[in-house]
């Protein structure tokens, strides 16, 4: 039986040789690696090639980008030669700019970030959606796949409503998980452990602090960290 569970490891750091090693130290339980704006403003391009190079690491590049058809093609294209297995853009950009990226990047999972998991309720009304975020989500995770998106990434409260919405071919990714070792030891109200967001519907688990937070240089706590949540999943 594989040790690898449908994590995405979050690897928020602007230190690339720890990135590395988050990486190194984690791959047997992890299956896919969050590179996310910070890190490839500061590493760029070459950066994303330092991760890759050496190893068999699929990347979920998390630029959601979000600008005219034209533009997006362009930067998706762009992106593609990185070889992404999954590429983020704001599904609120529309169905062209979606059907653009799609197009440019036909090798390339298109992922569409439905409502950011940071809004409240009042932020969702405020930026101009006339719908709360469970429909507000949904509406758009069926723009975006209708526009070719390959992917889906939601609240784990949005899961199953966008499941219901989108048919069983979408992979849907969802931030916000709390593994049961963690839950009601900080500020998250609104979350799921990942066994329940996978029972719900999602295909990938976004997982960031509550593994790398372990780390210390020998890697054997940040390993450690990431073989127990793995087995939370694996044998819920």
């Amino acid at each position: 039986m594989s040790t690898k569970a449908p994590i995405i490891l979050a690897v928020d750091t602007s230190d690339l040789e720890l990135a590395k090693a988050w990486i190194a130290h984690t791959s047997e339980f992890v299956q896919v690696f969050k590179l996310g704006l910070e890190f490839f403003l500061n590493f760029g391009p070459q950066g994303i090639r330092a991760i890759t190079e050496n190893t068999d690491a699929k990347i979920f590049l998390d630029l959601k980008l979000h600008d005219i058809p034209n533009t997006v093609a362009h930067a998706a294209a762009s992106a593609a030669l990185l070889k992404p297995f999954f590429l983020t853009v704001h599904a609120s950009g529309g169905g062209e700019m979606i059907k653009a990226a799609v197009k440019a990047a036909p090798a390339v999972k298109i992922t569409a970030v439905t409502i950011l998991t940071s809004l409240s309720e009042d932020d969702v009304r405020n930026v101009g959606f006339t719908k709360d975020a469970l429909n507000s989500a949904t509406n758009l995770a069926q723009l975006a796949t209708s526009a070719g998106a390959a992917a889906i990434v939601c609240s784990p409260l949005e899961t199953a409503s966008i499941r219901n919405a989108v048919g069983s071919e979408t992979l849907i990714i969802t931030p916000g998980v709390r593994p049961l070792s963690m839950v009601g030891k900080d500020d998250q109200t609104r979350t799921m452990t990942p066994a329940q967001a996978i029972t719900a519907g999602a295909n990938f688990v976004v997982i960031g602090r509550p593994i790398t937070s372990a780390w210390e240089p020998s890697g054997v706590e940040i390993g450690k960290r990431a073989r127990e949540i793995s087995a939370e999943i694996l044998n819920s």
